[in-house]
């Protein structure tokens, strides 16, 4: 019998993370990275919520994700988003979707905010130069 294995993704502004979700012994991996020597640390808190909120299930799955573009908090969370899909797709329980929205109900749904474009006569895409009429 074969394992049964799910892809998700998650977004946030240009970072896209691709996730592998399958049956294991419960190694998180980010670009071929143990999680435990992610770095900086408040962006490995922030992808361990989805993996905290579900100790026992996820210490059953082998998920491995490969993250690019976009810094380092965007990256981190594409990331979040792309576990927390896997993990709702793989155990398909009402509960756990629940639990998820509960506690962020961002967390299973990409960012669609991006950065505005900059406009001519200006020096972003709000402040322009400041005009002088004497």
């Amino acid at each position: 019998m074969a394992k049964k294995t799910f892809n998700t993704s998650g977004k946030r502004k240009t970072a896209i993370a691709r996730a592998t979700i399958k049956e294991g012994k419960g190694r998180v991996r980010i670009n071929s990275k143990p999680i435990e020597i992610y770095e900086p640390a408040i962006a490995k808190a922030k992808i361990q919520e989805p993996l905290s909120l579900f100790p026992k299930l996820v210490s059953k799955l082998d998920i491995n994700i490969k993250v690019k573009g976009g810094g380092v908090m965007g990256q981190a969370d594409a990331v979040r988003t792309a576990i927390a899909r896997g993990i709702l797709e793989f155990n398909q329980d009402e509960k756990v979707k629940g639990e998820l929205l509960a506690y962020d109900p961002h967390m299973l749904a990409d960012d669609p905010r991006r950065k505005e474009p900059k406009k001519q006569l200006g020096r972003g895409a709000r402040k322009k130069r400041q005009k002088s009429y004497r």
